[in-house]
């Protein structure tokens, strides 16, 4: 049995099933295509006619040879100072907030008298 809501009543009504169609169902067919939101073609740096030049050294190659150079030290101490000052400042902080937790939990596990 084939069931179809009244447009009046707002109620369930019987429908023949040659007038079944589900509502918010219906076939549509555009009638023309939608527009091309990109239609205007893509120009690359290399096709623009006054292209802007960077105004500075290439650093990528020489930071290249730099980290991957096999030394024995770990690339994140090739730096130099400043990454060891991180390095040593982070470890600090890590175990110090080890050693706090373990004292928070410590006082926690102690009953009050």
């Amino acid at each position: 049995m084939y069931y179809k809501l009244n447009a009046v009543t707002q109620r369930l009504i019987q429908s023949a099933p040659s007038a079944y169609n589900p509502q918010g169902l219906r076939i549509t067919v555009p009638t023309e295509a939608p527009p091309m939101i990109f239609a205007t073609p893509t120009k690359y740096v290399s096709e623009a006619g006054n292209m802007v030049e960077y105004l500075g050294h290439n650093k990528v190659p020489d930071l290249q040879k730099l980290f991957q150079k096999s030394d024995g030290i770990p690339v994140h101490l090739k730096g130099g100072l400043m990454d060891k000052m991180l390095y040593r400042t982070t470890m600090a902080l890590t175990i110090g907030g080890t050693l706090y937790c373990l004292m928070a939990l410590y006082i926690a596990a102690q009953p009050r008298k």
